[in-house]
């Protein structure tokens, strides 16, 4: 009949499935991006196959294309890794632990460069308003740029002594 609403509702199509599962696991915005782009190129990259339809040669196979044809970075490989886990594991419910013996790129050692205490007064000391609110913000809290600039004032819980309010009292006091 004309306007009647089916009993059974569609299935949801694989990405939009994937963005649900990362929003209900509160993922960061740039993560789901992110995931969702990798998801996106290894179907792609198999023709349109459908990912339940693949397993280890294909994930392999896609793994060895960034790494050798594309030439990726040891953490673009890993993030297109882990982009693939969450699928398989979180969305699709497919275990595999396969996955799991993978060989990950490895990092070039390098000593991480973090600024004393001291050097981080300095370079805050610089900046002025809403800047040196952001600036002091990210440093306290660990956020990213992203989630700072897309703060709001009901995003803060002022009843929270132990949380981010511990954090703007110091900003406003310094």
């Amino acid at each position: 009949m004309i306007g009647e609403v089916p009993s059974t509702p569609q299935k949801r199509r694989l990405l939009d499935q994937v963005r649900d599962r990362i929003r209900a696991k509160h993922y960061a915005l740039r993560t789901e991006e992110a995931y969702v782009d990798w998801i996106r190129r290894f179907v792609l990259f198999h023709g349109k196959q459908h990912p339940k339809e693949m397993g280890r040669k294909e994930v392999e196979a896609f793994l060895t294309h960034l790494a050798v044809e594309r030439h990726v970075a040891a953490s673009t490989q890993n993030q297109a890794l882990a982009a693939l886990l969450f699928l398989y594991k979180e969305v699709l419910e497919i275990d595999l632990p396969w996955l799991e013996d993978v060989v990950r790129a490895k990092r070039p050692k390098r000593l991480p460069t973090v600024l004393t205490r001291t050097e981080v007064e300095r370079v805050l000391s610089q900046l002025e308003g809403t800047v040196a609110l952001m600036g002091r913000l990210q440093y306290g809290t660990g956020m990213r740029i992203s989630e700072v600039v897309r703060l709001r004032v009901k995003d803060v819980d002022f009843a929270d002594s132990h949380g981010f309010c511990g954090v703007a009292i110091t900003i406003m006091d310094a």
